[in-house]
């Protein structure tokens, strides 16, 4: 079956490449009207080719990763079949390991977000204990509530909210 999505004469509608890709034909337009993307037409039907459908593995891998759409679009662009794809393999390279610096940053600044804000429960929680030990158990009820509705939306892909 692999095999049979890499012929080059193979082609797919944009309902195929939604359902495949998990994206909505929204968000293929947008791709096409920002030029990654260049489908056929068949009357006022878009028809994806191979290449359609390489690059937009790629652009939402590279979404995915946290690249911009600019940035997506300078490593596509310097696709050339004739050079075996290495212009685009040196700057995807140079990318990818600029990413992943910038990851990592990231990572450690949510670990020190996170650090901060447990400290700041365990130092409520004592004060509270202290002041008012009758709060306590509505505090974990209210905190209980809230992750099953984070833990529901997550799983519906519903943005949570809190009443």
């Amino acid at each position: 079956m692999a095999h049979d999505l890499r012929r080059p004469e193979r082609t797919f509608t944009i309902r195929q490449l939604c359902v495949e890709f998990k994206v909505t034909p929204r968000a293929l337009r947008f791709y096409e009207d920002k030029g990654l993307l260049a489908p056929a037409r068949d009357g006022m039907n878009r028809v994806y080719g191979h290449r359609d459908r390489a690059r937009l593995q790629l652009i939402l891998r590279g979404k995915r990763v946290g690249f911009s759409l600019a940035e997506i679009r300078e490593i596509l662009d310097l696709y050339d079949e004739k050079d075996g794809g290495a212009a685009q393999m040196a700057k995807s390279l140079k990318k990818f390991k600029e990413r992943i610096v910038a990851l990592k940053a990231q990572r450690e600044d949510i670990d020190g977000a996170i650090k901060n804000l447990e400290d700041g429960v365990q130092r409520l929680q004592r004060q509270l204990a202290d002041i008012r030990p009758d709060l306590l158990p509505k505090a974990d009820a209210y905190d209980t509530m809230l992750r099953s509705r984070l833990d529901g939306a997550h799983e519906t892909g519903e943005p949570a909210r809190a009443k």
